[in-house]
């Protein structure tokens, strides 16, 4: 492929040519003729004059070139104790007859279908089923509560969801049926049937309107692939926002199928008939990405795993994946390796599995602190990979692309701009900063095929959100710097959402959630630095003039409150009575103050507070070491 800096110069110099080229990957029912359409900047599109399917392309292509009966996806629950591999054809098969199944419930050409599924190779079918007809499919994550669920169903407005009896969390059963139903209960908008998977673990008593997996896949015939143009939606994922309600990130199916299978071989290494373990959810960017679409478009084995990477039974379940089915390429997110790490400080699990078939190690989700990057580069001895990309983007917008050319690493860095990516640091002024100098990460419009061209009906929050604060770029929300030889570090977020174990949540719609407390006048929530997970919630309320409950039992209500109405993934177990929040004299919250004493910073007080003594009262809980969540 040439060596990085000429694949990288003629990815900006000559973008038409350079993804035309790259689009020679996908099978088309119609090539395109061009690559970008700026014609209704700033929505760009890519590929307008094609057509395909991108099931076709993740699935049947292989088939037809002789790779049916390779291993596809592979199944893997310790928490089960199960273990299923499915071959091309067999995964074919799978998502062919339960396309039939939504086919015959009136599922058809850009309706949508939101799926609310445990890590069971169930939830790749469905996506897989979605893509095969022209449906748009909407993952939600598992271990979202009835109100986030219910937004997300209301914003997507599905023809059908599609669940399962329960999910498994470490030892515990989780009953998914009685969520479902209650998000149904919320929405404004009801769909019209649900498909349910039973699991034995837990099964679900059906209502009217729910039809079993296996019923609905027997009364059906399988459906062929539906060719849909290159710009349709092929999914959409919600995102947090630093308001309560997500926003729903569209993918369109040409410029990810082109961009993905791209990267695959250009980032990750990864190659027809190679194994690639991505240790994430399907509900997740990661998992949709990297799990599901990148590997399969791209003719591989993709590992599904269902647990965590300590406990089940031991922390040496990912080492063991790896060996077991000679992964070429790990993904994961730092979290992991830092739970990893605190059960096995020594690595010693490792000596029990054969690691000598894996060759890189990648993370993201979150930043690569320096003591797990040195931990897992000595225990491993092959490259430990930090990269960055968000929702929005898809893919990998700064990576260490291997499948390039390979350039030195650096601690804290991840590494320099993917080919397609033009990165750039600014100050508030719009201008750009010295290399070195911290600053708003963006990158110069138009962004590249696979990242996300709009919002879901919402074409002027998209402006607003990622558009709007720099003329002619995106904004990341990230900041950092660039140094002297081109690395990106991107060193935190600019806006209220936080990062919490690699998953975005959305600090404004937990504060949301404390407010609807009866006791509470006002709240806070901000991110605070934690060495497991990277960032980790604190909630500080005032409660209202008279209130004479106690305020540790007022704590732990307020912690539930959180789980029912987001769910145990926001992971706010620490909130602290307190007897005000700092504010500016205009009556802005001084969040960013507060995160920078919570974080052990000498912060100085802003000259535009009302009342410095309120900062000063508050010093000591901030600073107060919160408990392990």
């Amino acid at each position: 492929m040439g060596i990085y800096e000429d694949v990288f110069r003629t990815s900006m110099e000559d973008p038409e040519n350079f993804w035309l080229k790259a689009a020679e990957g996908i099978d088309w029912d119609v090539v395109p003729q061009r690559a970008l359409d700026s014609s209704s900047a700033p929505f760009y599109r890519w590929f307008t004059d094609g057509r395909l399917n991108v099931c076709f392309n993740a699935l049947d292509r292989h088939i037809e070139a002789g790779r049916g009966e390779q291993p596809a996806l592979v199944y893997d629950s310790p928490v089960t104790d199960t273990k299923r591999s499915y071959t091309y054809v067999q995964l074919r098969d799978e998502v062919a007859a339960f396309a039939g199944a939504l086919v015959r419930l009136g599922v058809g050409h850009g309706d949508r279908v939101v799926i609310y599924m445990p890590m069971v190779p169930e939830a790749a079918v469905a996506m897989l089923a979605c893509a095969r007809i022209g449906a748009v499919h909407s993952v939600v994550f598992g271990g979202f509560a009835p109100h986030e669920l219910a937004l997300r169903i209301d914003d997507a407005a599905p023809k059908v969801i599609v669940s399962a009896s329960c999910g498994i969390e470490g030892k515990r059963v989780i009953a998914y049926k009685p969520l479902l139903d209650r998000a149904i209960e919320l929405a404004g908008h009801k769909p019209e049937k649900s498909v349910i998977l039973q699991r034995p673990q837990e099964e679900a008593a059906l209502g009217p309107n729910d039809l079993d997996w296996a019923d609905a896949v027997a009364a059906a015939s399988p459906a062929g692939c539906v060719a849909v143009p290159a710009t349709d939606p092929l999914y959409i994922l919600y995102t947090s926002g630093t308001t309560g309600k997500p926003k729903g990130v569209v993918r369109d199916c040409g410029g990810y199928a082109v961009a993905l299978h791209w990267s695959m071989g250009a980032v990750y290494d990864v190659g027809p008939g190679e194994t690639m373990f991505t240790g994430s959810d399907v509900g997740w960017v990661v998992g949709h990405s990297y799990i599901v679409y990148g590997p399969l478009l791209a003719g591989a084995t993709t590992i599904l795993y269902e647990g965590k990477p300590v406990g089940t039974p031991d922390a040496g379940q990912f080492w063991r994946v790896a060996g077991e089915y000679r992964v070429k390429t790990m993904f994961t997110a730092p979290t992991a390796f830092r739970a990893i790490r605190k059960e096995d400080p020594k690595g010693t699990l490792t000596a029990d599995h054969d690691l000598s078939g894996l060759r890189y190690l990648f993370l993201a989700g979150e930043r690569l602190d320096p003591e797990t990057y040195h931990w897992a580069s000595g225990l491993l001895d092959i490259p430990v990979i930090d990269h960055w990309w968000q929702t929005e983007t898809g893919w990998p917008i700064v990576a260490n692309p291997v499948g390039i050319e390979a350039a030195p690493l650096k601690a804290g860095s991840p590494t320099r701009p993917v080919p397609g990516w033009d990165v750039r640091v600014l100050a508030p002024s719009g201008e750009p900063v010295p290399a070195g100098v911290d600053g708003a990460i963006v990158v110069k419009l138009p962004l590249p095929p696979g990242a996300l061209p709009t919002l879901w009906n919402d074409d002027d929050r998209y402006v607003a959100s990622y558009l709007s604060a720099f003329d002619g770029y995106y904004l990341t929300g990230d900041s950092g710097h660039i140094d002297e030889d081109g690395y990106v570090f991107v060193m935190g977020r600019t806006d209220d959402v936080i990062n919490v174990a690699g998953h975005r949540l959305s600090t404004g719609s937990m504060e949301e959630a404390l407010a609807a407390h009866p006791d509470v006048a006002e709240c806070a929530v901000i991110g605070v630095a934690d060495s497991l997970k990277g960032q980790v919630p604190r909630g500080f309320v005032v409660l209202k003039a008279g209130t004479d409950r106690e305020p540790s039992v007022i704590e732990a209500e307020l912690v539930q409150l959180v789980r029912d109405r987001i769910g145990a993934v926001a992971s706010l177990k620490d909130i602290s009575v307190v007897a005000a929040l700092p504010k500016t004299r205009s009556g802005k919250i001084l969040r960013k103050t507060m995160r920078g004493i919570a974080d052990g910073h000498d912060e100085p007080i802003p000259s535009t507070v009302d009342d410095p003594t309120v900062i000063e009262a508050l010093r000591p809980v901030l600073r107060r070491t919160p408990p392990t969540p």
